[in-house]
């Protein structure tokens, strides 16, 4: 077991969220669960013994209304799958999903009956050299109790030591699939709106369940940031590798910590090659995408932070952060 190093700046500023669960987490099983475990059994069920960890950045991606193409759950179980992960624990979908909506399937497995439920899974991975280790949450959105579901995050926040919440998500967008797609960000945090060259939220509307976690992490003093990649609204369906490439770029750039991104070209490209194929053969769509085209080249011009000067930005706040604990 590595020993945890606690020197993250971010760290520093939750330290009040630390581990008040009487020590790491061991393995475990429930046949049910409360989302307020203080009286009953915790919805969070522990698979492993959850590591010491170097400042922990938590990143989730939920299938459903913000993950179009399935690009930001396709990023992080790319990751997870190409990395050393370690799936620790998942959250218990007893209380978070209706079943007669999502429902779950049966499988056969030396002749006895499996059900696989509604998975949102937890996985550690621990860069080599890295400042910071990654919490991943994948899984699909849950459909009830959204509160009660955020409670259950930060309480996985908590036991793991996260030092911020970073959500991945894709939207559709008036884009054209040639070119490169544009990941955004916002924050509430200043520190980190500057060092990640964020903007501010200003979206008000109907929101989902990464509306949600970020507000009760907001409330906690937990920093969250959410990162989004936009995709054509033509070509929206799954899978999405060249959205799911463009989120991991922008979380490396941006942090520092690998994630392999460029392993994704071959498969971006092909996807593509595709797009092109299928609309060949229609005037009109060919016609509506160069216009697309000529939109993104336009706004391309526009001077913007280049990902080098938005890594170096991050380094220096997280420098003050350290002189400043």
């Amino acid at each position: 077991m590595v020993t945890a190093v606690n020197t993250s700046p971010l760290s520093a500023r939750v330290q009040h969220t630390g581990n008040d669960h009487g020590g790491r987490a061991g393995p475990g099983r429930v046949a049910g669960c409360n989302p307020r475990h203080a009286w009953g059994v915790s919805c969070l069920v522990w698979e492993a013994t959850l590591p010491d960890l170097r400042s922990p950045i938590l990143v989730t991606a939920y299938q459903g209304w913000f993950d179009v193409g399935g690009a930001a759950t396709g990023a992080l179980e790319w990751l997870s799958e190409r990395s050393d992960s370690i799936r620790v624990a998942h959250i218990d979908p007893e209380e978070f999903f209706n079943f007669a909506e999502q429902r779950p399937t049966i499988r056969l497995r030396d002749e006895r009956r499996d059900i696989v439920w509604p998975s949102n899974d937890v996985h550690v991975l621990r860069p080599p050299d890295a400042r910071h280790d990654l919490v991943l949450v994948v899984g699909a959105e849950p459909q009830l109790k959204w509160r009660s579901y955020a409670e259950v995050v930060v309480e996985l926040a908590k036991r793991s030591g996260a030092a911020a919440l970073v959500t991945v998500g894709a939207h559709i967008a008036d884009i054209p699939h040639t070119r490169p797609f544009g990941v955004t960000g916002s924050t509430t945090d200043s520190g980190l709106a500057k060092a990640w060259g964020l903007d501010r939220p200003s979206y008000e509307g109907p929101t989902g369940i990464v509306g949600v976690l970020h507000e009760r992490f907001e409330r906690f003093g937990i920093p969250a940031v959410s990162l989004r990649v936009a995709v054509p609204h033509y070509v929206s369906g799954a899978p999405n590798p060249k959205g799911a490439r463009a989120l991991l770029e922008r979380f490396e750039r941006v942090t520092g910590l690998p994630t392999g991104w460029s392993e994704l070209d071959e498969a971006a490209a092909e996807w593509e090659q595709r797009v092109n194929d299928a609309m060949d053969s229609d005037d009109d769509v060919v016609a509506y995408v160069k216009r697309l085209e000529a939109r993104a080249d336009a706004r391309a011009k526009r001077s913007v932070p280049s990902p080098d000067d938005l890594g170096a930005e991050f380094e220096r706040f997280l420098r003050q952060q350290d002189t400043s604990g």
